[in-house]
């Protein structure tokens, strides 16, 4: 066997190793056992609600296992036809599952940090909120270009992306912008995003052409489902009907369809107004503030300090990620290490090195 195959498939049954200790393997196993009994009973369709929960846990234990079982009963198959094609001295044979190996380890490698996001949150959607720093226009652009970015990102997996609110900016980008990203572990991807991102760049609003460094923070929260019980006073709340901003025709323009809620104990505000119907957009900013109030309730269990990361000074020494455009360019991630000098591919939604190496960080 030659040493790129041999280091694939050492790397391979590492993968496999760390794939069972992150997904506690012989106990998620076990759980899938009892709740495929559960499942199997008849009368468990009597209560609706909690027999769609079940099933749902049950598809969820079955990929975690799955997901590993292919992977080792690939290897298995590779390595026993790899000894005959040896024995035969079949040279076209290992060449293909040589590169099979290859597919092999990326596909591992791939599982292994999709199984680190095995938290019960991780499988949600997730609402990822962008807030532009002090700095006005500048600030705005930046916001919006994030906003974009996270927006391509999203296309390039083939997870659902909308606005659901859009604060515009005096006289370029975003105030605010509030995206609901959809598909499978969203939130588990991007909660680390959380946190402030700083750009430097050659300003296109400055007249002398002068470098310019913004800020923006941005704050992921899960869409919470219905396993989830978040209890709210409606005592608690202020809630506003206003106009929606920006593009959508007359019944923009005539209608109070835009809902903002504030609740009052924590000072938290959400609001929607993609919808064009006010009931809606009612309904998409209670899950906004559940989500909020969810996240908020983690970090205190968590002792953290920056809950509220729309609360936090949205400037130096606070950032995760800075992007350098002039004099240079440069993304680097200050937590992990991770650079690329493709500025413009990031911008354009190429962030996945960025994910993994911080979901790689296991807490």
């Amino acid at each position: 066997m030659n040493p790129a195959d041999a280091k694939n498939i050492v790397s391979i049954e590492n993968s496999i190793n760390l794939i069972k200790k992150f997904i506690d393997y012989e106990n998620t196993k076990q759980k899938f056992l009892e709740i495929s009994e559960t499942a199997s009973d008849p009368n468990i369709w009597n209560d609706a609600e909690k027999a769609t929960e079940v099933m749902k846990e049950k598809d969820r234990l079955a990929a975690m296992l799955s997901s590993v079982d292919n992977i080792e009963a690939k290897l298995i198959d590779i390595r026993e036809l790899y000894k005959l094609a040896e024995m035969d001295g079949d040279i076209t044979l290992i060449n293909e599952l040589s590169e099979q190996l290859q597919l092999l380890a990326n596909e591992a490698y791939l599982t292994q940090i999709e199984s680190i996001l095995s938290d019960k949150h991780d499988v949600l959607n997730c609402f990822l909120e962008i807030n532009a720093g002090a700095g006005g226009t500048e600030a705005q652009d930046w916001a919006e270009m994030l906003g974009r970015m996270y927006s391509r990102w999203a296309e390039s997996r083939k997870f659902g992306c909308k606005i659901t609110d859009k604060n515009i900016g005096d006289e370029a980008g975003v105030k605010s912008i509030v995206l609901h990203i959809k598909g499978n572990k969203a939130y588990g991807w991007l909660k680390k995003e959380s946190g402030i991102h700083r750009l430097v760049r050659i300003s296109p609003f400055d007249s002398n052409a002068r470098r310019h460094t913004s800020f923006a923070s941005v704050l992921v929260t899960p869409e919470l489902d219905n396993s989830i019980h978040i209890e709210i006073n409606d005592a608690d709340l202020r809630i506003d009907v206003y106009r929606a901003s920006g593009a959508g025709g007359q019944h923009v323009n005539k209608t109070e369809s835009a809902v903002r809620i504030t609740h009052i104990p924590s000072g938290i505000v959400t609001a929607s107004q993609i919808d064009r119907s006010q009931h809606r957009n009612k309904e998409i900013a209670m899950q906004m503030l559940k989500a909020k109030l969810y996240a908020k309730k983690l970090q205190e269990q968590q002792d953290a300090t920056n809950a509220s990361l729309n609360k936090t000074n949205i400037s130096w020494g606070n950032q995760i990620r800075s992007y350098v455009l002039q004099p240079y360019q440069m993304v680097k991630d200050l937590r992990t290490g991770v650079e690329t000098s493709n500025a413009q591919g990031v911008l354009d939604g190429d962030i996945n090195k960025f994910l993994e190496a911080a979901v790689a960080i296991v807490n």
